[in-house]
């Protein structure tokens, strides 16, 4: 056995445009379905789905028969819990509400071995060594760790700079929802002031020389962001997804006022 190579870190290194879609259900049964769909990356949520630890494992153990990356986002940044994910074979993290170049420094120290880091050493036990299985897997971890940042507030984007220039952060992903939220427009991520911070947030984290990322489940908007240089774009989220056709189905055949009441709004 060999230490598993991250595509998806060389894949974003070299700019290659990644198509991703969010996994919001928490559970493994969907998200082998959508592991088939081809899709090059699946962010398997903590923060805003109701995955536990387990709940998480059993998700990476569903997505791993198939070519689709996966990339976990835990609630917080937090050392433990990150240890723990990466102790289940994660090698993608997506961390939400990093604003100053210091917590996203920790970040990287939390997800290296001693002495670039302090990632707990328990491989023995862990399902990312295969339980020591993987000869030398301690030696070879941390050149695998992808560590994707989100910058969703307006303290971020003032610090997007120095956040983005910080060793061992491979991209950046600009927030929509929350940042419109700082920003005194909640719920409108399109508004043009909104627009124009996440245009400039992205020529900021590419000028560093780092990957560049967003969800944006209008087709066109994601275009908008491929176009402008993101490596790493999420297209839908199988939540939303499943709730808008569900709603439509039942729209089609029940028709009124009530059916059309139900239709989830678009976006995140």
């Amino acid at each position: 056995m060999q230490t598993p190579i991250n595509s998806f870190k060389r894949a974003l290194a070299g700019r290659q445009a990644q198509i991703g879609l969010w996994l919001g259900l928490a559970n493994s049964y969907s998200a082998e379905i959508c592991a088939g769909a081809g899709f090059d990356w699946l962010l398997l949520d903590g923060e805003h789905a109701p995955n536990d630890v387990r709940s998480m494992l059993a998700q990476l153990q569903a997505v791993a028969p198939y070519a689709s990356h996966p990339v976990a986002r835990p609630p917080i940044g937090d050392t433990a819990l990150i240890k723990q994910y990466l102790d289940l074979g994660v090698q993608s993290l997506l961390v939400p509400m990093v604003e100053t170049a210091e917590q996203a420094a920790e970040l990287v120290r939390a997800t290296r071995y001693p002495p670039e880091g302090v990632r707990g050493v328990g491989s023995a036990l862990a399902r990312a060594s295969r339980w020591n299985r993987i000869p030398g897997y301690v030696d070879e971890a941390n050149r695998e760790i992808c560590l994707l940042v989100q910058a969703e507030s307006r303290t971020a984007l003032e610090n997007l700079a120095a956040i983005s220039a910080v060793d061992g952060v491979d991209g950046v992903f600009i927030g929509p929802a929350d940042l419109s939220a700082s920003m005194g427009h909640r719920g409108n991520p399109t508004h043009p002031d909104v627009m124009t911070a996440i245009d400039d947030a992205i020529r900021t984290v590419q000028a560093a020389g780092k990957a560049a990322g967003i969800l944006a489940t209008d087709r066109g908007l994601a275009q908008r962001y491929l176009d402008l240089g993101c490596s790493f774009v999420a297209v839908g989220v199988d939540a939303i997804m499943l709730a808008q056709a569900t709603s439509a189905l039942a729209a089609h055949f029940k028709g009124g006022a009530q059916a059309q009441s139900g239709t989830p709004r678009p976006g995140y």
